[in-house]
């Protein structure tokens, strides 16, 4: 009955999000891209809770904002978030955008000589400005680039999603057994794959982030030190004018160990973030300070084991 009831709300909030693609998109590209973000940041994000989850990640990392400077993320970056989706769900005319922006970067020209000698290189970006705007740049330069991207947990949303990806471009890996070997077999091969570090793994190296343990999975680092790849930090800022963007490639993630160079993605990323704060995706529960403290209170009472016995 619980799993009947789930698919049920499942398919009812499938039918609110493709109303509102199906809506947005018949406007030209440079009005529905706003009205998305203005959508999202005025009917949906108080709705969903977006807005509250915000609130709460601003107090538990930066306590030191005003409540002027809260209210204004409390616009900006649901409004990104919108504008990414439906930046994602238009396709063609997405790519037509960004495909000429210019790579810059201390790193720009290590992925230029990369391409040219096909070098694997693991990309690795966060939920920032919009993550997919460099993959569909460096696709449309003839860039061999394919991304890992976590399969949506509603399934009817996620059919949709998957084509809207793909429509940027291909290969796509969905994580899982089945996407991990085909994605090594493509890295080998030369290709570039890209990586979202911001998300919270609940069995991830507890890292730092926002001065905050942030518990961050390690796969990215792993897979550059195990197949001499380069670990190029690399991001799709937005413009002030709401449409363009700036392709931000930081310099290669020096070779180390799998914990050092993640930290390194975890700096570059919150330094970007710094300077853009409404263009990161706060809506996120990156933290989950409430479930870290009950692992580890989980893991403190497995080391003590069972009180001794009469």
């Amino acid at each position: 009955m619980a799993d009947r009831a789930k698919s049920s709300g499942d398919y009812i909030t499938n039918l609110a999000v493709r109303g509102f693609f199906w809506l947005v998109l018949l406007f030209p590209y440079k009005i529905r891209v706003p009205l998305a973000g203005w959508i999202m940041a005025r009917i949906v994000a108080p709705l969903a809770g977006y807005t509250k989850r915000i609130r709460a990640n601003l107090a538990y990392t930066c306590p030191e904002l005003t409540q002027s400077q809260v209210d204004r993320l409390c616009f900006e970056v649901p409004d990104n978030v919108g504008r990414s989706l439906i930046e994602i769900y238009s396709g063609k005319q997405f790519v037509a955008r960004v495909r000429d922006t210019p790579l810059s970067g201390p790193g720009a020209k290590a992925l230029k000589k990369a391409h040219r000698t096909k070098q694997p290189v693991v990309l690795v970006t966060g939920h920032f400005g919009n993550y997919d705007a460099p993959r569909a740049a460096l696709i449309a330069r003839g860039y061999n680039v394919g991304a890992i991207y976590m399969p949506m947990k509603n399934v009817f949303f996620n059919d949709h999603y998957e084509i809207a990806i793909s429509n940027i471009g291909t290969p796509l890996f969905a994580r899982g057994r089945r996407g991990l070997a085909q994605m090594l077999k493509f890295l080998r091969a030369g290709g570039m794959t890209g990586f979202l570090v911001d998300q919270y793994m609940r069995h991830g190296a507890p890292l730092q982030f926002f001065g905050k343990t942030a518990p961050t999975a390690l796969s990215a680092a792993e897979l550059a030190l195990k197949y001499d790849a380069l670990l190029v930090p690399i991001y799709g800022i937005r413009s002030d004018n709401g449409l363009d963007f700036t392709i931000q490639v930081d310099a290669p993630i020096a070779h180390s160990d799998g914990e050092t160079m993640t930290q390194a993605l975890n700096d570059s990323l919150e330094k970007l973030v710094r300077q853009h704060m409404g263009q990161w995706f706060w809506i996120h529960r990156r933290w989950k300070p409430e479930r870290q403290a009950h692992n580890q209170r989980r893991r403190a009472a497995a080391k003590i084991g069972p009180g001794p016995t009469a």
